[in-house]
């Protein structure tokens, strides 16, 4: 199984449907697993770290016409420019991020959350080159992150549903702690659509201890492939 593909999509698989939104899998059988979502607020849609795949309008559609799409860390422009200019709309980046230089779409800033939207904005990481937000609808309970937990493989540990990046593991962000969502989508993986606010606490609260043994499992996954 390939880490990442790095030719264009040629299909893709849903994922995290729910009333406010769905996501997709551009390369299922990729290990990194990317995952893109699209949030659904009063008929407009927010694209979230996208990778394109044929047919992926006709997804985003079913839940209205795309307002803009958004960047929540600087490693996953992805296809954002490429559906920003299809659509004709800006791509949306936290204000603290770096401009991107490769962008040809508007590129707006934003600080508090999206706009017309109860998405608040947090501060998950600002640190060594990594820029990363996430988003937190308080009404309908979804928290969106894009890389500090995940659920594809090499995030998780033995015996957990959602995991901690790897490179996070020591030091979790404090920012996503107390949260109780019903939901949490993630750029690696499929969301915790039930049980989501233990899978967080358990993710957050067993890093460090769990670290050891996610390392060690995935030495011996890149010795092995």
């Amino acid at each position: 199984m390939p880490l990442k593909r790095s030719n264009p999509a040629t299909d893709f698989e849903e994922i995290d449907r729910w009333d406010g939104g769905v996501g997709w899998i551009a390369h299922p059988d990729e290990s990194m697993e990317r995952a893109s979502h699209a949030l659904a607020v009063d008929g407009a849609v927010w694209v979230v770290d996208p990778v394109d795949a044929p047919d992926v309008d006709d997804l985003v559609g079913e839940f209205g016409e795309v307002e803009g799409v958004v960047v929540l860390l600087n490693r996953h422009y992805r296809d954002a420019d490429r559906i920003a200019r299809r659509h004709d709309v800006p791509v949306y980046v936290p204000s603290w991020f770096d401009r991107p230089d490769d962008v040809t779409a508007p590129v707006r800033g934003f600080e508090n959350g999206l706009p017309e939207s109860d998405y608040r904005l947090l501060k998950v990481v600002d640190s060594f080159g990594w820029q990363e937000a996430a988003l937190y609808d308080g009404e309908t309970g979804t928290l969106v992150v894009p890389e500090a937990v995940g659920t594809a493989p090499f995030f998780r540990a033995k015996g957990e549903r959602l995991g901690v990046h790897p490179m996070l593991r020591l030091t979790p962000p404090r920012v996503l702690r107390g949260f109780r969502p019903e939901r949490v989508l993630v750029g690696h993986g499929r969301g915790i659509l039930d049980g989501a606010g233990d899978a967080l606490s358990t993710a957050l609260g067993g890093a460090r201890r769990r670290a050891p043994g996610l390392f060690v499992r995935t030495v011996r996954a890149l010795l092995t492939n």
